[in-house]
Formats: C-alpha cells, structure tokens, sequence
C-alpha cells in the first residue's frame, strides 16, 4: 500500500469521527470532508486514472514540442558518461 494511500485511510478515520460529535455542523463537515477525500484518494487516483492511462496508452504521456523545449533536461542517474577531468 502507498504512502498516499495510507495517509487518506488516516483522513477518512478522522473526517469520520467527525460524525461522532454533537453539533451538527461539525457532523456535516466531518461527513463532507471524508467522502471528498475518499472519492478523491480511491476512486479517482486507484481506478479511473490508471484505467484512463491504459485506455489511452502512449498518448497519456503526449508533451508538446514547445513545451518540451521550455522545460529543463533533468537525469536522475546523472551524466550519461563518467566526468574526466
């Protein structure tokens, strides 16, 4: 299981306990607060974006060339080749 999806469960149990007070508003909130980041974390991020990038396929990764240009060439591994010096 993912940090990401660790951290939501943490959201959703304390939104949720929200709904235990005795206040109404705080209820509301609690319950409006839990499903967003339910939907948000479990829905959306486990199952329609990864279904929508296979559907998609190599189009999901589509850069256009301007904006290919402007962004920086970063290499997480480094120089391709040793550095003499």
């Amino acid at each position: 299981m993912s940090p990401r999806s660790k951290a939501a469960i943490i959201m959703v149990s304390v939104f949720g306990a929200f709904i235990l007070g005795d206040d109404r508003t705080i209820k509301l909130f609690g319950l409006g607060l839990a499903s967003a980041v339910f939907v948000d974390a479990f829905i959306i991020r486990l199952i329609l974006v990864p279904a929508v990038m296979f559907v998609l396929g190599k189009a999901s990764w589509y850069m256009p060339a301007g904006l290919a240009k402007r962004l920086p060439k970063l290499s997480i591994e480094g120089p391709a080749e040793p550095v003499r010096t």
